[in-house]
């Protein structure tokens, strides 16, 4: 499938009708300067979501419409270390919300990992929610332009004995392209 258009429509801080309209809802996760933005532009060939080299930028759910068809949730960072006390609870409120609350349904979840650092415990405890509560899910591999190949083969090698033969690993690379086409295939289809 080929991703053709892509329009941002809002930010939410908290619940909204937008998420019971019956649009397929496509998740990215990941923690905080793990490339979930420049993930989505990369998919969708285009800006539309802001990036920053500074960890943390995105504290609310941000949906963009894709092909008029599905909107992809552009989730907060989790694990800000330099967001306050008060500021990293709001964050992870926001996201357990969304995602594990009944009320919401996603076609899919991105969890997006940084594999030049491989899963942190935050990873782990987000890995696990999303089996305990049986979502859907693939998990992105992403950041692996920037690694020596030797590297990236035992990092894979890693992550793939923690996370099992279950779960798909898709190996992404904003610069390179690596891996967009499988991605988009996985989570429109």
């Amino acid at each position: 499938m080929k991703i053709s258009s892509t329009k941002f429509i809002k930010g939410l801080v908290g619940d909204d009708e937008i998420l019971a309209d019956g649009v397929p809802q496509i998740a990215f996760v990941g923690r905080s300067n793990v490339g979930k933005s420049s993930l989505i532009n990369t998919l969708t060939q285009s800006s539309a979501s802001r990036t920053s080299s500074f960890p943390g930028r995105t504290q609310e759910i941000n949906i963009f419409l894709v092909n008029n068809a599905y909107y992809f949730v552009d989730l907060p960072g989790y694990g800000f270390a330099r967001a306050s006390g008060l500021g990293r609870e709001k964050i992870g409120v926001l996201i357990d919300s969304y995602l594990f609350n009944s009320i919401y349904t996603q076609k899919k979840v991105v969890l997006i990992i940084d594999l030049t650092v491989g899963m942190t415990d935050k990873d782990i405890l987000m890995f696990n929610e999303l089996i305990n509560h049986h979502k859907d899910f693939v998990i992105v591999a992403n950041k692996i332009d920037r690694m020596t190949q030797s590297d990236y083969h035992k990092n894979m090698v890693l992550l793939k004995k923690m996370v099992g033969d279950a779960y798909p690993i898709i190996p992404f690379s904003n610069k390179t392209k690596k891996g967009r086409d499988e991605l988009v295939d996985a989570i429109l289809k």
